[in-house]
């Protein structure tokens, strides 16, 4: 069988041993974007990616709010990009002074737990193989695929960064209170259309916020009472919201981004949208730009073409910024860099 070969200075090691003793045909690595490979870990470490989905299979069966967490996790990684430094290259994971981690930006950050759960596992089969960046976007693939989504191959071969700061976090992460153009120009910045805006907003069928997030959409009134301040936002769905978080809510109470299937990835976030019940601002503009709205309805109506797009878009989100061959590292804990 003729096979495309991995170029040498991206060829993991050969563990000596097989694991689970699964796979014991000939693996074709295929090359993808960004000098990644499909099936890069295929002659090396064959059950790598099984190991990591069963991490997040298991996690999420006891914690439903992980799928969520996970997918928020390597947006927030892969977009805090400066120049060469960074990208998705599992920054986000750094703990110390003056991280990524540490900035308020990413406080409400979580999933760690499950991402060094399944790099634990990965470091006993098969030490100094596997690279965090890849287990965060494998982890947030999975994630998808569990909670209803698609099931999609994407490439690896990613290496870990050893740079994380502070300061390029705020630059370069959505917030929920922007406008569209301030939107699009993150995303352009990136490598990514209008069009992927669109998509991956989509991320937002599961998952959950605090109250802060969509605080700025109302205003407390003489009598200490929230008042909606936001007329694209349903009224009905504004009155349940103010319940939800009144003024003198507390700080770690949480709303599910999608209370009508919060546990389903699926096209209902779009159906919300078109309802008026985007939960972020950020969410509303995308029905009131005439530049996305017709985009939103086709996602509202065919959710088979939400997915063939999501298929896309996300690989291209994971692509940001990556290190390969001998760039960055192949760290032995994720949260901390091997020297």
């Amino acid at each position: 069988m003729e096979t495309n070969p991995i170029p040498f200075s991206s060829r993991p090691h050969l563990c000596s041993f097989l694991v689970l003793g699964l796979l014991h045909a000939v693996v074709v690595a295929s090359p993808a974007s960004a000098s990644l490979f499909f099936n890069f870990y295929g002659a090396s470490f064959p059950t790598a990616e099984l190991i990591i989905s069963n991490t997040v299979r298991s996690a999420s069966s006891s914690d439903p709010t992980i799928p969520g967490k996970l997918l928020r996790l390597v947006f927030h990684d892969c977009f805090v990009e400066l120049s060469w430094l960074q990208g998705c290259d599992a920054s986000v994971l750094l703990q110390g002074n003056g991280t990524e981690r540490s900035d308020p930006g990413n406080g409400s950050l979580g999933g760690f737990q499950v991402i060094d759960s399944a790099k634990r596992m990965l470091e006993i089969f098969c030490p100094g193989t596997v690279s965090c960046a890849d287990v965060v976007a494998l982890a947030a693939r999975d994630a998808v695929a569990i909670t209803g989504g698609p099931q999609l191959q994407i490439p690896t071969g990613r290496r870990d960064g050893r740079v994380s700061a502070a300061a390029n976090v705020r630059p370069n992460i959505i917030d929920t209170t922007f406008t569209m153009n301030e939107m699009i120009s993150i995303f352009t910045a990136k490598g990514l259309s209008i069009e992927d805006l669109v998509v991956l907003s989509g991320a937002h069928t599961i998952g959950s916020a605090h109250c802060s997030a969509f605080s700025d959409r109302f205003q407390e009134d003489s009598k200490g009472k929230l008042t909606l301040i936001d007329t694209s936002l349903d009224r009905n769905c504004a009155n349940e919201l103010m319940q939800r978080c009144p003024v003198d809510a507390s700080a770690s109470i949480t709303v599910v981004n999608d209370p009508e299937t919060s546990s389903s990835f699926d096209n209902q976030y779009y159906r919300n949208l078109v309802a008026h019940k985007g939960l972020f601002q950020s969410d509303s503009v995308l029905l009131d730009d005439k530049r996305t709205r017709n985009l939103v309805q086709d996602f509202a109506n065919d959710q088979e073409k939400f997915f063939q797009s999501w298929s896309q878009s996300f690989l291209k989100l994971t692509s940001i910024g990556v290190k390969t061959g001998e760039e960055g590292e192949i760290r032995q804990s994720c949260s901390m860099t091997s020297g």
